[in-house]
């Protein structure tokens, strides 16, 4: 099976950009989608003795102590990937203070990407969306899952901003943000990663905003413009008047009081790494950790 290719409407440059700023606080919808993700975990029967969470910093930090929290005496691994002061805010944010209980009733956090098949959760929260070459990044997730491990992730999906595209088209103005993936191609880019049984569902989540300075305000902490075909130069007042005039007209909604109503598809995934299974050949490479994964699985005599 040949791998999937990356959404085409992304600039790696400024998805490059855009995961190395670090915010100052987690936006409150990625927030929001932790909480929710979190309370899927119920059905996970037996609980990891080792979790990551990736790029928490723009995942979520109270996600974060929720999910700490649901597994208090697993290890956890702290992934933050956006930059080098990135992950030195990750451990000044996540430092357990001398007085703090959990200092002493469970292991303390280990920060940086696990060893190869170390963990046996990965906790990836609105991350997938804004990657330019998702397809690596999962292949990052999958290593280091041990066997029998599981990926939870969430992202956008492409009904995302649809009020908002449907009023950029009709001004004659390029796209305000770049294509997002459907649920269905994200489960078999996990297939082709090596995952096994991913499950897949949607929501939809309207916002709503009291004015457009709200809105924009809004939209810049979750995220940029990755679109390649975007404006390629400074907009003058004149554009923002009428792009505040638009979002005034366009996205006011009487279900919602006359508010500013903007959509949100998000996609939940749940994917298991299996055992390895290796292609009888004339020559065969396997690496050491699936050779023993295959070893520790295989059927007594």
């Amino acid at each position: 099976m040949s791998e999937p290719s990356p959404p085409p409407s992304i600039d790696p440059v400024a998805a490059a950009r855009w995961h190395a700023a670090a915010p100052a606080q987690s936006p409150w919808l990625h927030e929001e989608v932790a909480r929710r993700m979190q309370e899927r975990l119920r059905w996970i029967v037996k609980p990891p003795a080792a979790w990551c969470d990736w790029d928490p910093l723009h995942g979520g930090m109270e996600g974060h102590a929720l999910v700490a929290q649901q597994f208090p005496q697993a290890v956890v691994h702290v992934a933050e990937t956006s930059s080098a002061a990135g992950l030195a805010e990750a451990r000044t944010r996540l430092a357990r203070p001398w007085w703090s209980a959990a200092r002493w009733t469970g292991p303390a956090p280990r920060f940086g990407v696990p060893a190869e098949g170390s963990v046996q959760m990965l906790w990836a929260n609105m991350a997938l969306h804004m990657a330019a070459d998702p397809a690596a990044l999962i292949a990052s997730w999958h290593r280091a899952l041990a066997v029998d491990g599981y990926l939870m992730f969430s992202c956008l999906g492409p009904d995302t901003l649809r009020e908002l595209r449907a009023l950029y088209a009709e001004a004659g103005w390029p796209a305000p943000a770049h294509d997002f993936t459907d649920m269905h191609d994200w489960g078999d880019m996990l297939v082709g990663a090596g995952f096994a049984d991913p499950v897949m569902d949607m929501e939809r989540i309207t916002l709503t905003f009291s004015t457009p300075e709200r809105l924009i305000e809004e939209l810049r902490g979750l995220g940029r413009n990755l679109q390649p075909q975007r404006f390629a130069a400074l907009r003058g007042r004149r554009w923002r008047e009428r792009l505040h005039e638009g979002l005034a007209s366009g996205l006011a909604d009487a279900r919602h009081g006359g508010q500013l109503a903007l959509t949100f598809e998000i996609i939940y995934g749940h994917a298991v790494k299996p055992a390895p299974r290796v292609r009888v050949e004339g020559e065969s490479a396997v690496s050491l950790g699936d050779m023993r994964a295959m070893l520790r699985n295989r059927p007594p005599r």
